[in-house]
């Protein structure tokens, strides 16, 4: 065993010919069918909401490998040929140089006020001395790096330091910020940046040095909370002036996204080199989905006839098992009869111990594991330790055994991959690698369906947004079951606000799911039926979410979304009886339903100032999308009983749904369009709801109200999208899919109008993130959210039959 700082410590794999059969060799049998798109960001490994690396640029090796969350989750692949490093995959960490620290480097200290202060705040001469005195970061809690409690609406704060510029700046200036929500920030009384509505963490931008004073310096900042967590967080950074250790790059020449694959080619010198990242989900296959185990698998081939010596090496970093830079990390290696391992984990193993959204693993162990070979020796060095055999092809597992998942209602439970511990993480590791070559061709096979059957339903554009946002809806979830064995899929509220099976993200999740495996959408309700069933939550209505990931043990978010949840809950269970062609699941949960529909009846078709799923957008009183959820939600159920042979209750409730929806057509009418709110005139939104009473069956509404939406949605469209509504630019992809699944199976032109745009904000955005689904419609910049499973969503029109 060897003890190592994870800010220094990496894993180094020189990578054998460890499996027989080729991803090349496999894909000479079958076609494979992918896009070249250009991407916001490419997954390289996706196993759940923790395990999730990322790159970030155009060509693989021109930026660090990424968690989805941004920090920095080292993953390097160079091939020596002939004795010359070419790297292929990820960069070198050069962090840059602290001038002005962030809380995650050092608790510095601010003066601040939550009530609005005086005229002139942001200026250097403005007297805080009344201010309070509080450490950074500022932010509600579970938040990272927090020092300071703030849990109202508004902040204002104020840092004074001091600075000298000769002899410490080594190239440029940086400020770098964490904001949620709105944000201005002045340095020395000089507006630098105005967030606008969004909320981010670790952004980066250039800082004018003039704006700085030799000697004392302030920043001031403002921050609004807009609804879920508060944060806020800002320093002054520098370049470093260390280089890489391998200069010499790889020429990428291609790169094609499957659901399952990510494949890259390059010239190496006079060689060729594929490589492929392959997250083996397979939704039919639920061990498989579990398993903690995704692929790299590589070939060379020679470009000038001629034979060359090649070695390939990966280097896998402790950052893999820690949440911050510094904690201390054990780096092991092991084998078994079947395969050979490196391992690393935090010393200190808090297993369920941290909570909350933008933050990474700390219990467990990260694993980079291949077949065994004889020939292979293993051994330790500076700064890690070391794998090393010569080959032309391979493959290297890469895996994460997190012991303990979540915790759910005061129960600690397991993935379900452990079969209730029967199953090692090197059990997994040595079925993996004898099952490469059959999950590859199974891959392949799945990955080619996904494509025609997008393509058929959406073109080439659409089938392009399902690939891509295929593995990082499943990612965002993790597997397991509870003590009666119950499918439990926990999804992840990333960069949201971390709630643990949140209902209004499995709403819009849930198409993907009930295209490939219904049985995974009750994964994601059954916390929330047993929520209810068990009298832990007694509301008359469903909850919005059963904690804070990965802690499932009640609602956390500060306020209810009660026809929200309620309306969600009965609109995917009617879905999942369509799926599936009967009620079974319904009737398990009829009590709870019941109780919601009734809800529904009462206070559905006006709903009251609530918040609904687009919470950031803030309270909305008669919310005409909302009242649509409603509606169908009712006739959901009605549709429910009648399956059920309860003929007297469907007849009720399918009547009071479309009575409902006729008040509906009158209250909402506004000409051309339809209202935001009943009571906003000149308002519009998109209506994305209806396409439930279009894809149930339901026909509540007339025709006519999708087809005048539909044509007056195309005159207020921007040039990456529709807007959310009239109040403002910004969008949410999911509910754009939804809204172009208003049109006819049969009218790819109008679905096409309103796809294309997205299409074009995914190719085009500046941001460079796992796909944020909440973005400017203007200008294709994130507004807030990334990773999410929401793009889920986008499977939709697959559950449509032409």
């Amino acid at each position: 065993m060897k003890k190592t700082l994870s800010r220094i410590a990496t894993l180094v794999v020189f990578a054998a010919v460890v499996i027989s059969c080729s991803e090349k060799k496999l894909e000479q049998k079958a076609v494979h069918h992918g896009t070249q798109l250009r991407a916001p960001a490419y997954p390289l490994i996706t196993i759940d909401p923790y395990t999730s690396a990322w790159s970030t640029n155009d060509t693989l090796y021109n930026g660090v490998v990424k968690h989805w969350t941004g920090r920095p989750y080292g993953l390097i692949g160079s091939l020596k040929v002939d004795g010359q490093l070419y790297r292929f995959l990820g960069m070198d960490e050069i962090p840059k140089v602290t001038l002005v620290p962030m809380a995650s480097d050092e608790a510095w200290e601010g003066s601040y006020v939550q009530k609005a202060p005086p005229k002139g705040w942001e200026q250097p001469a403005f007297n805080s001395k009344s201010w309070k005195k509080g450490k950074a970061a500022f932010g509600s809690s579970g938040m990272p790096s927090l020092g300071t409690s703030w849990e109202d609406d508004e902040i204002w704060v104020r840092r004074e330091f001091k600075f000298a510029k000769s002899g410490i700046i080594t190239g440029n200036l940086y400020l770098v910020f964490s904001h949620d929500d709105d944000m201005e920030l002045y340095v020395n009384g000089k507006e630098v940046v105005n967030t606008g509505h969004s909320a981010r963490q670790g952004v980066t931008v250039k800082l004018d040095p003039s704006l700085l004073n030799d000697g004392d310096n302030v920043i001031a900042a403002h921050c609004k909370d807009t609804g879920g967590a508060a944060y806020l967080d800002f320093g002054i950074y520098t370049d470093n002036t260390k280089g890489q250790s391998i200069t010499t790059t790889a020429h990428q020449d291609s790169l094609v996204l499957t659901a399952t694959h990510t494949k890259y080619y390059f010239t190496c010198g006079p060689v060729k080199l594929q490589v492929n990242f392959i997250a083996p989900l397979l939704l039919d296959d639920l061990d498989l989905v579990s398993r903690p185990v995704d692929y790299i698998s590589y070939d060379v081939t020679s470009s000038d006839g001629k034979e060359h010596e090649v070695i390939m090496h990966i280097d896998m970093s402790t950052q893999w098992a820690i949440n911050e830079p510094g904690q201390q990390s054990i780096i092991q290696a092991g084998k078994t009869e079947k395969i050979q391992y490196l391992k690393t984990g935090n010393v200190d193993q808090p297993i369920l111990k941290r909570k909350g959204d933008n933050v990474r693993i700390d219990w467990g162990y990260a694993y980079l594991a291949s077949s065994l070979d004889k020939s292979t020796i293993l051994s330790t060095g500076e700064p890690g330790l070391k794998y090393a055999r010569e080959g032309n092809s391979g493959v290297v597992m890469i895996g994460y055994d997190d012991i303990e998942s979540v915790q759910y209602f005061g129960s600690n439970l397991k993935a379900w991959w452990k079969k209730d511990g029967a199953v090692s993480i090197e059990q997994a590791l040595e079925s993996a690698a004898s099952d490469y070559e059959s999950i590859v061709k199974r891959c392949i096979d799945f990955d080619n369906e996904v494509w025609n059957e997008a393509l058929k339903a959406g073109g080439k554009k659409y089938a392009d947004l399902c690939i891509l946002a295929y593995r990082q809806s499943i990612a965002a979830h993790k597997l397991t079951k509870d003590a009666n064995g119950n499918i439990l899929f926990f999804s992840k509220e990333n960069f949201s606000n971390g709630s643990i099976g949140t209902v209004d993200i499995t709403y819009p999740s849930a198409p993907l799911y009930l295209r490939y495996n219904p049985d995974l959408l009750k994964g994601m309700m059954n916390p929330i039926f047993y929520y209810s069933e068990s009298g832990k939550w007694t509301k008359p209505f469903a909850a919005h979410d059963v904690g804070t990931y990965p802690l499932a043990n009640g609602q956390t978010y500060g306020e209810d979304m009660p026809v929200e949840e309620s309306g969600n809950m009965l609109i995917l269970a009617a879905a999942i009886a369509k799926a599936e062609g009967n009620a079974k699941y319904a009737e398990q949960h009829w009590a709870s339903l019941t109780q919601w529909a009734d809800y529904l009846l009462a206070n559905g078709l006006d709903p009251a100032n609530q918040l609904c799923t687009d919470d950031f957008a803030g309270h909305l009183a008669h919310n005409t999308n909302l009242s649509v959820k409603a509606i169908v939600g009712i006739a959901s159920y009605g549709k429910l009983a009648e399956q059920l042979g309860k003929n007297d209750i469907a007849a009720k409730y399918m009547d009071e749904a479309k009575r409902m929806a006729a008040e509906w057509v009158k209250m909402a009418d506004a000409g051309d369009h339809y209202k935001l709110t009943f009571d906003q005139k000149d308002s519009w939104s998109q209506k994305y709801n209806l396409v439930w009473d279009k894809l149930l069956g339901f026909n509540l509404f007339p025709e006519d109200v999708r087809k005048k939406e539909l044509a007056y949605y195309l005159t207020k469209q921007q040039k990456f999208g529709l807007p959310l509504d009239s109040r403002r630019t910004y969008t949410k992809s999911d509910w754009i899919v939804w809204t172009a699944t208003l049109a006819d199976a049969k009218d790819q032109e109008t679905f096409g109008k309103l796809i294309d745009p997205v299409h074009d904000y995914v190719t085009n955005t500046p941001t460079r993130v796992p796909m944020s689904d909440w973005y400017e419609t203007t200008d294709a910049k994130q507004v807030g959210f990334q990773a999410r499973s929401v793009v889920g969503a986008y499977f939709i029109r697959m559950l449509e039959k032409k």
